[in-house]
């Protein structure tokens, strides 16, 4: 909305700084960080009182957890409401894949706020139907992911509108696999696939969060560089005209999510919950179809990849053989029952997240 003001630097040139997305991206990160410092303990009191006994505690679980129980969740409505507020505030809202983003961060936000609601009325650790929880994120995918589509196509010249519907390939330079309007259906997949990775990683304390804002940060830079003619050109990378507004709200979401840490850092305060980490997920997979780096997100995102599969492989061994490969899944309860506390499993995660995403810029520049 702020950037109205940099139509009247003809009278002022000072105002002129509002054109600037690195301006209005480090605002952004400012305003949501203060927005969730200032009103969480207020939103934090509010889920206490209405939730009574908190976030129920798995009986199966490390033993520790229980000493968590009558912790309030939803925290994720701190996050998204500082995201939201900062969004609106500094970022171009001419822009459609801003509203695109937002789309898919409000829409996985509501499925996840629902699932945390039923978890806490009934007090169990089972949501609402999975495949209707699939489906319907399915569905948001899709929807976000023509949209994006069709607003490429509108933005790019005819000689490189096959890039509205083709995966580049990192490390190669313009290299594409156009898949046509199946990328649709590839799009979505990227976005649920990132929603729910990021919901099966949130289970320690501040777990989930930093490299959440790691992603983002590397994301936000990607998003600058692919919406920049010039740097995009020299990086040799594929120029996405539009794009690099979405930095803005990549810094908006590691605004908020230093804000949330405060509250979550142990013993945490509040929980994210689905509502947090499958908006923050899907966002991010969205922010990824946009800009045309959706194989860089499962690089940058790897840990998220990891903790996916380490439930999906739990499953599928439990089922075809009876025996688990893992003591616990997802991968971070593993590491738990081998008697790792839950600060270490915590920053080594942390680790293994800047590491990620460090390789994943490399793609940037290794071509």
């Amino acid at each position: 909305m702020f950037i109205w003001l940099a139509e009247l630097s003809a009278s002022l040139p000072a105002l002129n700084v509002f054109r600037y997305i690195t301006f209005r991206a480090g605002a952004a990160t400012a305003t949501a960080m203060f927005f969730v410092f200032l009103f969480g303990p207020a939103i934090i009191a509010s889920l206490r009182m209405r939730q009574g006994k908190g976030q129920p505690i798995r009986s199966d679980g490390p033993q520790s957890h229980l000493a968590k129980k009558g912790t309030p969740t939803m925290g994720g409505l701190m996050i998204l409401s500082g995201v939201f507020v900062s969004a609106l505030l500094w970022a171009n809202l001419s822009n459609a894949y801003v509203w695109v983003v937002l789309f898919v961060t409000l829409g996985f936000g509501a499925i996840g706020f629902y699932d945390d609601y039923l978890k806490v009325t009934k007090q169990s650790h089972k949501g609402f139907s999975g495949r209707i929880r699939i489906s319907i994120e399915g569905l948001i995918g899709l929807a976000a992911t023509i949209a994006i589509i069709l607003i490429s196509r509108g933005e790019l010249p005819p000689a490189r509108e096959l890039l509205s519907t083709s995966v580049a390939i990192p490390f190669f330079k313009d290299f594409l696999i156009n898949f046509g309007w199946f990328f649709a259906v590839f799009g979505a997949f990227v976005i649920v696939g990132a929603g729910n990775a990021v919901n099966l990683t949130d289970g320690l304390d501040g777990l989930a969060i930093v490299p959440v804002m790691i992603a983002a940060a590397t994301f936000g830079f990607i998003s600058y560089l692919v919406g920049n003619a010039i740097f995009s050109n020299y990086l040799q990378i594929n120029f996405v005209p539009g794009a690099g507004e979405l930095a803005v709200l990549c810094g908006a979401v590691i605004g908020a999510g230093i804000g949330f840490l405060w509250f979550n850092a142990p013993p945490a305060q509040i929980f994210m919950g689905d509502t947090g980490s499958l908006a923050l997920g899907g966002m991010l997979g969205a922010i990824a179809v946009a800009v045309k780096h959706e194989i860089v997100l499962a690089i940058v995102g790897g840990l998220f990849v990891l903790e996916a599969l380490s439930v999906i492989v739990q499953v599928a061994s439990f089922k075809l053989t009876g025996k688990r490969v893992f003591k616990m899944a997802p991968i971070h309860h593993h590491f738990e029952q081998l008697g790792w506390t839950e600060p270490q499993v915590v920053i080594r995660f942390w680790i293994i997240a800047v590491v990620l995403a460090l390789v994943g810029l490399s793609t940037l520049k290794l071509r």
